[in-house]
């Protein structure tokens, strides 16, 4: 990138938060927040999470590999990540579209579009960067209420999702203490084993290359940027 760091495009998610279980290699992630800047080493067996509006990037130290996973399942797919790009971009959903989405597959036509995000993403980063290290989150705020305007209209999709998955799956505990307390577990009778493989191996995500993972019933298509 431009500062001469190897990593991802930096980005926060609006309404989930995101962890990473680090588990070979070596690396970090830079994250801005109203904390100011940080820099979190990475190295197996750590742990790292951002809660919602927190802005990171992931750094490849060396071979890094993690295990990402996302709070709300159905909201990240749906697109609840906003890129760091420069200000006059975020200003225009359709100028923004066109710089957040990938051609598809994995091929070099792929990881050119992928470099030109991470690029422009990590162009607004370092201006927000800057500001927060010099005791200015003026710029960080103004980044948020962008991103909030920019999404605004995905809302009703995502509460519906919400409502459909990370919510239903919360009731449906809540339904279950209520057995247990009734001394009914018929529910228990549903019992069952789940297990899953990669279904694509390589994709250009916003931190770098991933596998995914499609789990019928629980994950969606992946329709974010």
């Amino acid at each position: 990138a431009a500062d001469g760091v190897c990593g991802g495009s930096p980005h926060p998610h609006l309404v989930c938060t995101e962890a990473y279980v680090v588990t070979g290699g070596r690396g970090a992630v830079q994250t801005l927040s109203p904390d100011g800047y940080r820099e979190i080493p990475l190295e197996p067996g750590s742990i790292a999470w951002f809660t919602p509006g927190t802005v990171h990037r992931m750094v490849q130290g060396g071979d890094l590999r993690i295990t990402v996973l996302m709070q709300n399942s159905g909201l990240p797919e749906a697109g609840d990540a906003v890129f760091t790009f420069p200000p006059e971009v975020l200003a225009d959903p359709e100028r923004y579209a066109a710089a957040a989405q990938l051609p598809p597959g994995t091929g070099p036509d792929t990881a050119d579009a992928a470099r030109r995000r991470r690029d422009l993403a990590v162009e607004g980063y370092l201006v927000l960067r800057e500001a927060l290290a010099a005791g200015d989150n003026g710029p960080y705020l103004e980044f948020q209420r962008a991103a909030a305007r920019l999404v605004r209209d995905k809302v009703p999709r995502w509460r519906e999702l919400w409502q459909a998955g990370a919510l239903a799956t919360a009731e449906r505990t809540g339904d279950q203490l209520d057995a247990l307390a009734s001394g009914e577990p018929s529910y228990l009778g549903e019992a069952t084993a789940h297990e899953a493989a990669p279904t694509r191996f390589g994709g250009f995500g916003m931190c770098g290359r991933r596998d995914e993972y499609n789990l019928p019933g629980t994950t969606l298509p992946y329709g974010g940027e």
